[in-house]
């Protein structure tokens, strides 16, 4: 018989691969349990509902993530005032280790997609939970890097910045190459470099208001951007 403890990490492992297969909204508590071999007083006692299983099955991943992030970000940050390569690598090396993990960063990288395409209600406060503190910091050490951008401006970048991370961690397989599916050379760090180049690129691009109306677009100025 497992223990507690055993008990409570067979839920979440168990959690995790069939929200992974199935979505959140596929899974009923009782089939959950069913498939870990346990009773489900015992996913009651331990989490109380569905939507509690879910939130501690990415709790549990995202933590050591996000703790990583910040002991990097506090290592840079004892050397004087990190580079907007370093912040990038602070911010996007943590998960791509997670995820190029042969099982457990594969269950959680589909377990984020179904997160993403199925978003829930109960979720959003999770999110900000487990986001704000990294966040918060990590605007204010790119604001601090970029000095000459605005904080509306720092917090748009930031927000684009994550979603090539996203996008990278969910589609590793996927390029835009004429041939796609991973090149012969991929690797952890070739995969790292390629994002932090791009998006200090365009962290550092100057802002939109220095443009034309339109012209980032490629449309004439009078043109109207459909909403």
């Amino acid at each position: 018989m497992p223990n507690a403890k055993e008990t409570k990490e067979l839920i979440l492992d168990t959690a995790e691969r069939l929200f992974s297969e199935k979505g959140v909204d596929g899974v009923s508590l009782r089939s959950l349990t069913s498939a870990a071999g346990v009773n489900i007083a015992a996913a009651h006692y331990h989490f109380g509902s569905k939507e509690e299983v879910t939130k501690a099955v990415f709790a549990r991943r995202i933590r050591p993530v996000n703790r990583e992030r910040i002991q990097l970000l506090d290592t840079y940050q004892e050397h004087g005032q990190p580079s907007v390569e370093e912040l990038l690598t602070a911010l996007f090396a943590p998960p791509l280790r997670l995820a190029r993990e042969p099982q457990r960063g594969y269950d959680f990288m589909r377990l984020c997609a179904r997160f993403y395409s199925e978003p829930a209600e109960y979720l959003e406060s999770t999110f900000r939970e487990e986001f704000s503190q990294v966040l918060s910091r990590f605007h204010e050490a790119f604001q601090r890097a970029l000095p000459e951008l605005g904080e509306e401006e720092v917090g748009l970048r930031l927000h684009f910045a994550i979603g090539v991370m996203v996008h990278t961690l969910l589609n590793p397989t996927r390029t835009c190459l004429p041939r796609l599916g991973p090149k012969a050379s991929d690797s952890d760090k070739a995969t790292l470099d390629a994002m932090v180049r791009f998006v200090a690129a365009g962290m550092r691009s100057a802002p939109a208001a220095q443009f034309p109306a339109g012209a980032i677009a490629g449309l004439p100025a009078h043109a109207e951007v459909a909403q």
